[in-house]
This record gives structure tokens, sequence and C-alpha cells, in this order.
């Protein structure tokens, strides 16, 4: 009799976690949403590692879907005013080129917006500006409540979108009959900014033999890959980088004394004061303007900082080796040449990705 009571409760175990997991990818009343592969171009195939993806919210096509109405819906802010595309505009490379980006109520926020593209190989798992957030879900959750975001509450999200004439059905495809909660508003978010991958710029058909680069923007890429002028690539990355960030946070030389401690307000650490994540390069052609707070209207301003603009603090990063001299000095014409290298990285298919726009 022991042993039965026990093999029926190790059965009733398994049923249930059986259950919960389906109800976790979305499987319930014999409804299994359609797994998908994320469409990856092969140089990150062959350079990096395959895309950070949790088995907690695997990438579907119904959450895709329903990530990407959500995205461009301002039913998610307090007065219906904001989506998250309005921060993050396909067209500029999912940013908004503003300084400071604004949110309901004339509210204006403190950062500049960052683009969104290849968030699926951030293998730190540490987003935005200062890395406060830890994963592209938990990113999404702070927007809506932000007071000078969507200034929203997520029961009220919830609500909306309950009674809304499409969501719930858009809902219960890609996760079942699991409540509408900020949990699956962010998980299907999440899926849809997974898809943004950008892949397919000049310098990307070069390296696949497609094209040639003029002698400028090969001039260029080695000032960008020269420790003794550029010295680009620690932070930046190659061509064996794709990514063209090493997603990690430095102290570029922008201040001697710290408004916005950065990283250091997250971990507490004064070692971390002045650190902010690093940005891809990808796209500058239309992310303009540059840096946390956006202080830079151009790449020129941005290569002028490294060239003589670098400032000393106690945190600086080991890798501004310059600093003392104000920066790398490069002559007007490695400038340039940098410049027209960096633009090599301008991925238009990108930008104009039907699959990416508003539905």
């Amino acid at each position: 009799m022991k042993n039965a009571w026990i093999y029926s409760f190790l059965i009733f175990i398994l049923i249930s976690c059986s259950s919960e997991e389906a109800v976790e990818l979305g499987v319930d009343n014999g409804y299994t949403p359609v797994q998908i592969e994320l469409e990856i171009p092969q140089l990150f195939k062959d350079k990096l590692l395959a895309p950070n993806i949790p088995t907690s919210n695997p990438q579907t096509q119904e959450g895709i879907q329903l990530g990407k109405k959500l995205f461009f819906d301002p039913i998610l802010s307090s007065d219906k005013t904001i989506s998250c595309a309005t921060c993050h505009d396909p067209q500029k490379a999912f940013t908004d080129n503003l300084q400071f980006s604004k949110g309901v109520n004339d509210g204006i926020g403190t950062r500049n917006s960052m683009p969104l593209f290849n968030l699926a190989w951030n293998f730190d798992d540490r987003f935005t500006w200062d890395g406060k957030q830890l994963s592209i879900e938990r990113q999404a959750f702070e927007p809506v409540t932000n007071h000078v975001e969507m200034n929203n509450d997520w029961k009220e999200v919830a609500n909306r979108l309950k009674n809304h004439t499409d969501y719930p059905e858009l809902f219960k495809k890609a996760f079942g009959d699991t409540p509408i909660d900020s949990n699956l508003v962010v998980k299907a978010l999440a899926q849809f900014e997974r898809t943004l991958i950008s892949g397919n710029s000049k310098f990307d058909k070069f390296l696949r033999g497609e094209t040639t680069l003029t002698s400028e923007e090969q001039n260029g890429f080695d000032v960008f890959m020269d420790e003794s002028r550029g010295d680009c690539f620690h932070c930046h990355g190659s061509n064996n980088n794709p990514l063209w960030t090493d997603n990690k946070f430095h102290n570029n030389g922008l201040d001697a004394t710290f408004t916005d401690l950065g990283l250091g307000a997250v971990t507490g650490d004064a070692n971390d004061n002045g650190k902010f994540k690093t940005p891809s390069l990808r796209n500058l052609a239309f992310t303009a303007p540059f840096m946390h707070d956006g202080r830079f209207a151009t790449i020129e301003e941005v290569i002028n900082h490294y060239s003589e603009g670098l400032k000393n603090s106690s945190t600086i990063d080991p890798l501004m080796k310059k600093v003392n001299q104000g920066g790398v000095q490069l002559t007007d014409l490695d400038k340039a040449d940098l410049k027209a290298f960096l633009l090599t990285l301008t991925d238009s298919d990108f930008t104009n990705n039907p699959a990416f726009q508003l539905p």
C-alpha cells in the first residue's frame, strides 16, 4: 500500500510539472504555438555563439506577432499617446534622434534612447546604459511604470488588454489560458525584440566577398584597428565580432566628475562610477545623437572626443591609454577616413525591413 501511494504521488508530480510546462510554453486547449528559429546571418553563425534565448520564453510565431503589435501600440501608456516605437523608431535603427526621449505629458528623460538590434547576443545579460536590467524581459517592465516615460500601472495595462477586441485571442494563441499580466506582456515584447537582427551592411558584404572598400574606407578600418592610431577595437570589436560592441561597461573619458554615475549607481561600487555600456557602432548613420546623454550631435564630434577630448578621472578605463594627452591625436585625414569606415556599418535593409515596421 505504501509503495502504491508513493507511485501515485510521483505520477501526480509528473503530471503537474508537465501541465506547468505546457502553460509556460503556451500549450493549452490543444493549441501549440509554432516555435521558430531566428533568421541569423551566416557571419553571426561563423563568428558568434548561438543567440541567448531563455528556455522560459522560446521564440514562437504567435509570441512575436503579439510582441510586435504591443511594441507599436500606445495602449501601454497612461494617456495612450506613447508606444515603445515612439522612442525606438524602426526607421532610425530603433532610437528616436532626440538627446533625451519624451514621455507622456511632455516628460523628458535623462538618457539618450538606445538603439535596439542584435540584443540576443548580449551574453552579459545587462541591458540599458547603466546595466540596471538583467534581461530583455526585465528591461521591458520599467518604461511602462516610469513616471517620465509611459507613467502607467501594470494592472491598468492588463485590464485594457483583457477588454480589448483583439488581444485576448492573441495572448491565448501565444501563451494559452494563462491570465494576461505584465509577465506575458514583457515576454511577447522580448520575443519581438530578439528578431531585430542587423547584419547586412556594406562591411558585412565586404567580409562576404560581395563588394570592395574604397581606399578611404580601408584606411579608416586600419585606423580603427591600429593601437597607435584609433585603437577603437578593444571596446567595439573587429571583423571577428559582427556586433561591433563588447557589451561591457567603460568610463570613456567623457567627464572629470560625474553627475550621472552610470553602472556605479547600480552596483554601489565607486570603481564603477562613470561607466556606461558600449553601444554598437552599427547604423550610426541613423542613431545620432551619441553617448548616454546624447551630448555629441555628429560622428565627427565623437571622433574628436577620442582624438583630443578625453578627460581624466579616478575610474577612467585603462583602454583610454592616451588620456593624459587628451586622446589619440588623429590627423584630419585619419578622422575623415575613420568616419568613412564607420558608415560602412550602415544597414539600410534593417531599417527598411517590413517585418519590423508598424503593422
